[in-house]
C-alpha cells in the first residue's frame, strides 16, 4: 500500500512551482504501547471528556475552542474565524531565502519529513529545485502551516526527492545560560586529557544507526512474553558501582577496561610514579627496548652494591 500523505501543496521558487506531497520520515508504530484497564473488571479504560464544574459528560457536538483571556474568563473561536487568518503557507511552501547548513543550529530542528513530487505534473520543476539546491550546497527556508500552525521549515535534498525539518521559533528555544553558568572553569592537565584522548580513539568508529539496538524495547517484549508463558517474574538486583579513587584513577581504570594498556599514554613526568592509594599495581607497564636495558641495568645494579661495602669493611681490617 502506497504511503499516505500527510500534506499537499506546492512547493515554490519565485515563479517556478510544482504539486507536492509531504510524508512524516519517522514512525513510533513498532514501539510497544500499553494500555490502561481496569484492575478488577479487565475492561479497558475510555477517557470521557466532562464538564469541569458539573461533572456531566458533555458531546462532542457540544464543545468549542476557548481562550483564556482573565480567570474563568474565555474568548470563543469558531473554526470559521480561525479559518480566516489565511495563511498562503497553508497550501504553499514558498522558499524564502537560501543559508548555509552549518548556520542551523541542531537546537532548532524539530522533526523530519519526505517531501516528492505529487504528480508527474511538475516533475522537471522538483528536480531543478533539489539539483539547484544540491549545487549550491545551501538549506532552502520556507514556511508551512501543518497541525493548525505556521512553521519554518528546512529543506534539503535526499537522494532522488527532498527532506524538510521543521524548525523551532526562537522564542521556544530556552537560553542555555541559566543551565550552564555554575559551571565552574576546571583546568584539566595533559596527562587526564591523553587519556581520555585514548579512551575515545579506543572506541571511535563510525555512524552506524542500524547497529542501534533498543535494549529496553526488547526487554519489554521478553518481558511480555514471560508473563503470557505465566512464569515468574523477578526484579533484578542492582548492580554495585565500583569506587572511584580521584579522576585520574577513573580515566586509566578506563583505558585498562576498554583492553588499551599496551600503547595507552605513560603519565608524564616523574609526578606520574607517584602511587594512587589502594593501587595494587601499574596500570600501564613498560614494555619495549628501552625498558629491557633499564630492567638489565637494575639488575646488574643489585649485586654490586653489597661487592663494594664489602670491600670497604675488608680494608678498614
Amino acid at each position: 500500500m502506497a504511503p499516505r500523505a500527510y500534506w499537499k501543496g506546492y512547493l515554490r521558487l519565485s515563479l517556478v512551482s510544482c504539486p507536492i506531497a509531504v510524508y512524516p520520515a519517522t514512525s513510533e508504530s513498532e514501539k510497544v504501547r500499553f494500555n490502561q484497564i481496569n484492575r478488577e473488571t479487565r475492561h479497558r479504560i475510555r477517557y470521557r471528556k466532562v464538564d469541569a464544574e458539573t461533572g456531566d459528560e458533555v458531546p462532542s457536538e457540544q464543545i468549542i475552542k476557548g481562550y483564556e483571556v482573565a480567570k474563568g474568563e474565555y474568548v470563543e473561536m469558531t473554526d470559521e474565524e480561525l479559518e480566516s487568518v489565511a495563511l498562503e503557507s497553508t497550501k504553499t511552501i514558498e522558499i524564502d531565502e537560501f543559508v548555509p547548513r552549518s548556520e542551523i543550529d541542531d537546537l532548532y530542528n524539530i522533526r523530519p519529513y519526505y517531501i516528492a513530487p505529487d504528480g508527474k505534473v511538475g516533475q522537471d520543476a522538483f528536480v531543478v529545485i533539489r539539483d539547484i539546491i544540491e549545487q549550491m550546497k545551501v538549506v532552502a527556508l520556507g514556511r508551512v502551516v501543518l497541525t493548525s500552525r505556521e512553521h519554518v521549515i528546512a529543506i534539503t535534498p535526499r537522494g532522488k526527492g527532498l527532506m524538510g525539518i521543521l524548525l523551532r521559533y526562537p522564542y521556544e528555544v530556552r537560553d542555555a545560560g541559566e543551565y550552564f553558568e555554575d559551571i565552574p572553569n576546571v583546568k584539566i592537565s595533559k596527562d587526564m586529557l591523553d587519556l581520555a584522548r585514548h579512551i575515545v580513539e579506543t572506541k571511535s568508529g563510525h555512524f552506524k544507526p542500524e547497529k542501534f539496538e533498543d535494549h529496553y524495547e526488547d526487554a519489554l517484549k521478553e518481558l511480555i512474553a514471560k508473563k503470557v508463558k505465566g512464569e515468574k517474574i523477578e526484579v533484578p538486583k542492582e548492580r554495585p558501582t565500583g569506587k572511584v579513587i580521584n579522576l585520574m584513577d577513573a580515566l586509566r581504570r578506563s583505558v585498562q577496561a576498554e583492553g588499551g594498556s599496551r600503547s595507552a599514554p605513560r603519565a608524564a613526568g616523574k609526578k606520574g610514579r607517584k602511587k594512587i592509594e589502594g593501587q595494587k599495581e601499574m596500570l600501564f607497564p613498560i614494555s619495549g627496548k628501552k625498558a629491557g636495558r633499564e630492567a638489565a641495568r637494575e639488575e646488574h645494579a643489585a649485586p654490586r652494591k653489597p661487592a663494594r661495602h664489602h670491600a670497604r669493611q675488608r680494608k678498614a681490617g
